[in-house]
């Protein structure tokens, strides 16, 4: 894949060659050489990228043609919204403070050239902020506040003829840095036909995927001729030289997980787990009121608010299941035995949100789970109770974290109208990977949450499919990229 540095004028490239070809804006546009099919990545650095400026255009275009733009249109705008640089502002906020304490004036300006800055000691910063707005070029502007707390004030593209002759040298080095990492990896990659990120956090305790089920996801990719390769939070800049997104780190929407998901998909990659799952799937209100509303049976519920709970919870029958509505797995829910009970766990709850999920207690032995991708049964699995324990996992076992056993079953195996009611509560969600959580109740089954991000590890829900499973999972990627290619 051929580097294009787009300029307003080839006049304006004072810096130097390195591995690119420099092409103005107006050839770029209008010229046929970059309208026939070619595969280019391309490097903006127009002066401005205000709307239906050449700027502008280039990453437009560039998008239309499958090109690879750098920026994209959304960081182009997200550079002008002033709430998503309050948002990169407040997300960076302590590594800014940490970076800035020196400095005694009011005002700073930070030039970033592909993530890096002259000084190494601004190279963590600068690598952070250009992962939030990934621009060849950029100016920040921050500024001291009351208290001395720095904020980003403003972000804009450095124009090649504003570099100052000093840097040249160093943007020179920078840049063919960066060029020759990005053939490194397209040798590496030349026999394969799309890149697969599979983001995994080596911190997490209770990941998705284990480390072999990441291994045999990897293997399926590449039976398709697909580059997978495992990026960790901390490679969110990378995100953009992929072509899709899978998730294998525990998401939630306050989180880096929702955020790059968004990125991606607004990026034009296919991504599971989607942004709109995640935000659906990582709230248990809008789970029961979805399902209430659709008509899907789920144990008796009830929605508690901040502001009138203490009313709400009269003639209550115990045991209850409290949930905290952006919980995942079984941390966040409580049992309670009692009001005095209620009332202490719904205090601690609502320290952070206005609404909790109040559930019947229904002891059974496991809970089933029900895996769809794409609409179409993956597996089955019976969860059993950890041991003496009334969830599937003890977060305060005696030997630590403790999980009940697991059966695995193919669809066929198991009653139809398990798997239907499964379908029908994932259809509610979307078209991606989810786990749908099902109690059976007098012989009725109950969905008890839809999970977008389920556990798949190796040894248990892959048991009987094997790497038939991981294949299918895969294939659901490649359709999608093929469908976006044509």
């Amino acid at each position: 894949m051929k580097n294009l540095v787009v300029v307003n004028s080839v006049e304006d490239w004072r810096i130097g060659q390195a591995d690119f070809e420099l092409v103005s804006a107006k050839d770029y546009l209008t010229h046929q050489i970059y309208k026939d099919g070619k595969r280019f990545r391309v490097y903006n650095l127009c002066r401005n990228y205000s709307y239906c400026s050449f700027g502008y255009y280039v990453s437009l275009l560039a998008q239309a043609r499958g090109h690879r733009p750098l920026p994209s249109v959304s960081t182009i705008l997200d550079m002008k919204h002033a709430g998503m640089i309050r948002h990169g502002s407040d997300e960076l906020e302590d590594l800014i403070q940490k970076s800035l304490q020196a400095i005694r004036s009011k005002e700073f300006k930070l030039s970033i050239y592909f993530g890096k800055n002259l000084s190494p000691k601004y190279d963590r910063l600068s690598r952070s902020i250009y992962s939030l707005f990934r621009t060849p070029f950029i100016r920040v502007f921050f500024e001291k506040q009351k208290g001395g707390y720095w904020r980003i004030r403003n972000i804009s593209p450095i124009p090649s003829s504003e570099i100052p002759k000093g840097h040249h040298d160093f943007v020179l080095e920078v840049m063919q840095d960066f060029f020759n990492r990005r053939r490194d990896q397209e040798v590496k990659k030349k026999t394969y036909k799309y890149d697969l990120a599979i983001l995994v956090n080596p911190n997490e305790k209770l990941p998705p995927s284990d480390a072999e089920a990441i291994k045999k996801f990897i293997k399926a990719a590449d039976r398709l001729k697909i580059w997978a390769e495992v990026i960790e939070p901390s490679e969110a800049a990378r995100l953009m030289t992929f072509d899709a997104l899978f998730i294998r780190e525990t998401t939630n929407v306050d989180h880096h997980t929702y955020r790059m998901a968004r990125r991606g998909e607004a990026e034009g990659l296919v991504v599971i787990d989607d942004p709109l799952s995640i935000l659906r799937c990582c709230n248990k209100v809008f789970l029961y009121e979805i399902l209430k509303y659709n008509q899907i049976a789920t144990p008796k519920t009830q929605v508690f608010s901040s502001s009138n709970y203490l009313e709400e919870m009269k003639g209550l029958s115990y045991p209850l299941v409290l949930k905290d509505p952006d919980s995942a797995f079984s941390l966040g829910v409580k049992k309670v035995h009692s009001s005095e009970e209620f009332r202490a766990q719904a205090e601690e709850f609502f320290k952070d949100t206005d609404l909790l999920i109040g559930q019947e207690f229904v002891p059974t032995d496991f809970d089933w789970r029900v895996g769809v991708i794409n609409h179409q049964p993956l597996y089955v699995c019976k969860y059993f109770m950890a041991r003496s324990h009334w969830q599937i996992i003890n977060s305060q076992g005696e030997k630590g974290i403790e999980e009940g056993r697991a059966h695995t079953f193919l669809p066929n195996e198991v009653p139809r109208q398990l798997v239907e009611t499964a379908l029908k509560a994932a259809s509610l969600i979307g078209d991606g990977l989810y786990g749908v959580d099902l109690k059976e109740i007098n012989g009725q089954y109950s969905v008890i949450e839809v999970n977008d991000n389920p556990s798949i590890d190796e040894g248990y829900e892959d048991k009987l499919l094997k790497s038939e499973l991981y294949d299918r999972i895969m294939s659901v990627f490649y359709d999608r990229l093929e469908s976006r290619m044509k």
